[in-house]
Parts: C-alpha cells; structure tokens; sequence
C-alpha cells in the first residue's frame, strides 16, 4: 500500500472518531475558517433538521466566544417552528441574546412564541415565558400578557413557578400592565398553591415587587402565615429563604411568635448557612413580642448561640465577615447572647484583616464583668502583632472596655502602661526592636480613658 493510501486512511479513521453528539460539543469552539457567516447561512437552511441544529450549535458557540452572528437572525427564527426541543432552546438561547440589537426583528417571533405557549410539553410552555421575560423589550408587553397570564394558571407547577417569577420582570418594564391584568391578585392566590416551589418563587416576587413600589402589595393574612410555614417544609433553601425574608417584615400577635419561631428554630441547624441566618433574623424580630419569658430566655441561651458560632468556625473568610456583621447587629440588640463565648472570637493568625478588625468589634460589645480578664489577655497579646492597623484597632478595644466598665478600668490602665514601657521608641533591630506607633497609641487611649 502506498504513503498516499496510508494518510488517507488515517484521515478517514480520524474523521469517524470525530462523531457528532452531546459529549463532543467543544468542536464547536475550535472554527476559525473565513467566510464563515455564509457557510452558517446556508446550513440553517438546510432541509434535514441534523444539519440546522448542528449549524445553531456552531452559532451559539461563535456568540458564546464574542463573535458578531446577529446577521443570522432571520435564519435562525425560522427555525422556532421545530419540535425539537434542544433545537428550540438553542433557537430560543440566540433570540434571547440578540433582542435588543433586533427589536424589529423579535416582533416576527411573537406567533411564533404565541403558540409555542399552548405546547403540549411544560417545558416548552416554561420556556417561552421564561424567554419573553427576559427581553425585556417594551414593544412585546402587550404580546407577552396573554401567556403569562395563561402560565399563572397553568395545571403544571413547573410552568406556574416560571410565570411567577416572570411577573417580577414583567412589573419592571410595565408596572402598569401587571396591574391591569390583575397579576399581583393571581401571585397572592399561588401562595394558596398546593405545591411548595410555586408558593415560594410567588412569594420572591412579590418581595421584589414591594422593594421597587410605595404599594403595600403583599400583605400577610393569618391564614397566609400558616401556608407559607407549611410551604418552607418542602420548597427547596432558596426557597425557604424567600418566606423566611418575607415573615421577618410580618408584626405578629404574641401567639403567632411562639408559633413562628417553633417553626423555624430547626432552620438554625440548616446547612446553607443563608437559611441559618434568615431564621435568626426572624426569630430576633419575633422574640421581641413572645410574652413568655422561658421560652425567650431558652431560644437566646440555647438554640441561636450554637449556630451563629458554627457559622463563625467555617473556612472561608468572606462567609466569618458576613456572620460577624450580622452577628454585630444581633449583640447590640440582645447583650448577653454571647457573653459566654468570647472565645471563639478570638482571632486566629491566619484570618484576614478584615474579618479580625470584626471580631474586635464583636469582642467590645460583648465584654461584661464576666469575661473581660481573658478579653484583656489575648488582646495583650495582639500588640505584638505584626499589622500595624490591627495593632491600633486591638488598643483602641481595650480602650473601648475600660469605658464601658468601670471595674475593669485598673486592669486595662495597667495593660496599656506596659504597652508604653515595653514600646518607648522606634529603635532596635529583629527581636530587640520596639516599634514607637504602639506606645503612641497607648497613650492617647490612656488620655481617652482618663
């Protein structure tokens, strides 16, 4: 056999191990021929439908890597009539991301989308509301209230969650529109819905809504509160989130606190530590009108402390900073939550800055009589500390406890006359060195305390 013969067979093995399908997707990505645009064209317009879907993979994998493919609009709009699924999708994914450059063009869609909204498969009809209300093109309000109207009250859940969050949308480009066609009515009803994921997407719009209105459109009926802690049962975290937010902005009755806050206290232990998080809030809120005493004063002592503390030991930084702000504003209100546990905030030599400077402010605000001996022995020990920013905020913090009680004034007087003779200046070299700003600072506390 020949060299020639040879090669040609290694290229023909090699274009049938190149076979089309989901797992070789990324050849789509690889094109870089001339004349491209042309070739595209006339593969959308193709007779056989493996050929076009081939060619909108390629389309939407040039617009994925920044190229300019809206010159194929029409040619690809032809094909939302397809009962491909994947095809529509893809169809639906390019109309999406060329809308506005092509408004005029989105408006020969609207049939196209009218129908694909009376589909036989929830999937479909999903998609098409979700589609159209992520345009968010003024021109298509009008075209756009029928389906969702329709989706509002659709038999399948899936589609009804979709059209919920779709009002949202809808309610930004047109608040007007949402509100002649009666669609806040309708998303108030879905919290009466049977199943839980369309309660709480109603919910997260009617959230959102409220933050972008004067209107008081989500008003919370006793009979809607006990739905909505129905619901938080089997809707997913974000789910469970979204009613959390909404009941914290509720004002119960006394009873309907305890109810509440029975409900929700297993939420503390919840691994998403947003869900944890949204329960204090609530739980903080709803223990201010609880006129039972033992049941306040056990939910402070033994159910919030636990969690708060697990969200502080995690790993990453930025979710310590986020609990620590929260945590900031919970002791400012209930004092002695976590008296009893200032050492896990203590700071570990490997914590950020930021997330150190937070936790002296936490250290501060929770200092009593109890407490402030070990408080003033780590933070004695902070002004060797390397970081000069943090140095000064760990002075300033004991500064901040001497004010706040007189007992331990003394102590912290002589804490920072240490400061003062072990730092007289700036001199010295490695372990010798005295650094001038420490005495400085302590100082000028010391003025502050006196």
């Amino acid at each position: 056999m020949s060299s020639h013969s040879k090669s040609r067979g290694k290229r023909n093995k090699k274009s049938k191990k190149e076979k089309k399908g989901p797992g070789n997707d990324s050849r789509y990505f690889s094109s870089t021929k001339k004349g491209e645009i042309a070739e595209l064209k006339a593969e959308l317009n193709d007779l056989s439908e493996e050929v076009v879907k081939d060619a909108v993979k390629k389309v939407i994998a040039s617009m994925t890597v920044g190229k300019d493919v809206s010159a194929l609009f029409a040619d690809v709009l032809k094909r939302m009539t397809t009962q491909d699924v994947e095809l529509k999708k893809l169809v639906y994914l390019y109309i999406l991301t060329y809308a506005r450059s092509s408004p005029k063009e989105v408006l020969l869609s609207v049939n196209s989308f009218t129908k694909d909204a009376q589909h036989r498969s929830p999937l479909i009809r999903a998609l098409v509301i979700r589609t159209i209300g992520c345009i968010r093109l003024p021109d298509i309000v009008d075209y756009f209230c029928t389906p969702l109207a329709n989706g509002l009250k659709d038999p399948d859940p899936y589609v009804r969650k979709t059209a919920a969050v779709c009002v949202a949308k809808l309610f930004d480009i047109s608040p007007d529109s949402v509100e002649e066609h009666g669609f806040l009515k309708t998303l108030r009803s879905l919290i009466s819905d049977h199943n839980a994921m369309v309660v709480a997407n109603a919910v997260a719009a009617l959230a959102e809504i409220a933050e972008s209105t004067s209107k008081d459109v989500f008003k919370i009926t006793p009979d809607m509160l006990n739905k909505l802690l129905s619901a938080m049962n089997e809707c997913t975290e974000w789910g469970q989130i979204s009613i959390l937010d909404c009941l914290a902005k509720y004002n119960p009755t006394a009873k309907q606190a305890e109810t509440v806050i029975e409900r929700v206290v297993p939420r503390l232990i919840h691994a998403n530590s947003a869900v944890a998080m949204s329960a204090v809030k609530v739980i903080i809120k709803y223990l201010d009108v609880v006129e039972n005493n033992s049941m306040r004063t056990y939910v402070l002592r033994e159910k919030i402390p636990n969690p708060l503390i697990t969200i502080l030991s995690g790993d990453k930084p930025e979710l310590q900073y986020v609990a620590l702000r929260n945590i900031s504003l919970i002791v400012q209100k209930e004092k002695h939550l976590l008296d009893k546990h200032i050492r896990h905030f203590f700071c570990k030599y490997n914590d950020p800055l930021y997330v150190k400077l937070e936790k002296l402010e936490v250290m501060a605000l929770i200092a009593n009589n109890d407490n402030y001996e070990k408080l003033l022995m780590e933070l004695r020990a902070y002004g060797s500390e390397v970081d000069e920013t943090f140095v000064r905020q760990a002075i300033a913090t004991i500064g901040r406890v001497a004010v706040k009680l007189d007992g331990a004034a003394r102590k912290c007087m002589r804490v920072l006359l240490d400061f003062v003779k072990s730092n007289p200046g700036g001199s010295g070299e490695g372990k010798d060195r005295s650094v001038g700003y420490v005495a400085q600072c302590a100082v000028s506390v010391m003025e502050d305390i006196l």
